[in-house]
């Protein structure tokens, strides 16, 4: 499954939030993903990949970036 996540890097509280999307596929499923790490040297990306892992229920292994890793819109593929 493919997700479309808004990162948040650098936040002071963790959170992940399922929203509903303006524009893109209708059922397409959303995410705002709030992580402590700051945007650098992919270390936010991994945050969010641990985070949406934990919210899955899946290992982290099954969560990565696929699209966007320098934008705020990120895909995120879930095995």
């Amino acid at each position: 499954m493919k997700v479309v996540v808004r990162a948040k890097p650098g936040a002071k509280r963790e959170y992940i939030k399922e929203t509903t999307g303006l524009f893109g596929p209708v059922g397409e499923r959303r995410f705002v993903a709030a992580v402590h790490e700051p945007a650098v040297e992919g270390r936010a990306n991994r945050a969010i990949e641990r985070a949406l892992a934990r919210y899955f229920g899946v290992p982290p292994s099954h969560v990565r970036v696929v699209g966007g890793f320098m934008a705020k819109e990120k895909i995120v593929e879930i095995s």
